[in-house]
């Protein structure tokens, strides 16, 4: 297991923590398979009862690393590890490693509570929209901010957000890339629960959960998913084709460079 994400196993509740606090646990090709490694472990890890999503440091995860965007911006889009290679799902999956990173957490038989703090943006909200619940400082900023980078939210956002939020609440925060404060995001529907001490108060729900059946509390969670997960399939497939056409396009590059040299970007229809 790599030191980008650490896990820690307590009386049936799995302390999971995003481990790179220096770049706001923001997300480079290490990191997304440190990420989808921990999820992988934790749909057989024995005794697990529930699990808990938090960053090191003061933000959960800040999205993709700026290094991703420069490599976009250079031509090198195609193999970015966000999309990890558009060919490589294997047998029996529905995504590839981006969208991995954050629909393992469904996939993981237990309930998971993400603990957001500080930002989780981009690539970093859908990992906690990957979660089963969320809970959330009031000041976190939040964002689906892929189109601020001429891109499209590729990691299972649209599908989830859908699910979420009202269509056209949903459109407006992709369509705009604004950033809301987790008190507004527990207005429009993306946050659970609000609270100024989140990991504490992750952790107690945890170890509530922990408390419970398991048999129960796991089957209630696959009662849930199996309406939650119609049509995800599709939607993923689709996620991969759209963004395949925007990376490394005139335009995706154009919203990279204006964003590093802080300019209006210039675009062509």
């Amino acid at each position: 297991m790599s030191d980008r994400v650490v896990i820690t196993i307590t009386d049936g509740v799995a302390d999971v923590r995003f481990n790179r606090p220096d770049k706001r646990n923001a997300l480079d090709g290490d990191m997304f398979l440190a990420i989808a490694e921990a999820g992988e472990r934790l749909k057989t890890e024995p005794g697990v009862r529930a699990v808990v999503l938090s960053g090191e440091g003061p933000s959960f995860c800040a999205g993709l690393d700026f290094s991703s965007f420069q490599a976009m911006a250079g031509g090198e889009g195609a193999d970015s590890p966000r999309r990890g290679n558009p060919g490589a799902i294997d047998e029996g999956r529905i995504t590839h490693l981006g969208q991995q990173v954050a629909w393992v957490w469904q996939e993981v038989p237990v309930p998971v509570i993400a603990a957001v703090t500080g930002h989780a943006l981009g690539g970093g909200l859908q990992i906690a929209l990957g979660a089963d619940i969320r809970i959330v400082h009031p000041d976190t900023q939040l964002s689906v901010r892929e189109v601020h980078w001429g891109l499209v939210p590729d990691m299972t956002g649209t599908f989830v957000l859908s699910k979420l939020v009202r269509p056209d609440v949903a459109k407006e925060l992709t369509f705009t890339a604004r950033i809301v404060s987790g008190a507004e995001g527990y207005e429009l529907g993306l946050v659970t629960r609000l609270s100024d001490t989140p990991y504490d108060d992750a952790m107690a729900l945890a170890r509530d959960i922990a408390s419970r059946s398991p048999g129960a509390v796991r089957g209630a969670k696959e009662l849930f998913n199996r309406l939650f997960a119609d049509g995800a399939a599709e939607q993923f497939a689709e996620e991969r084709r759209v963004i395949g056409a925007q990376i490394g396009s005139p335009n995706q590059v154009e919203a990279v460079m204006a964003g590093f040299e802080k300019r209006p970007p210039v675009f062509t229809d």
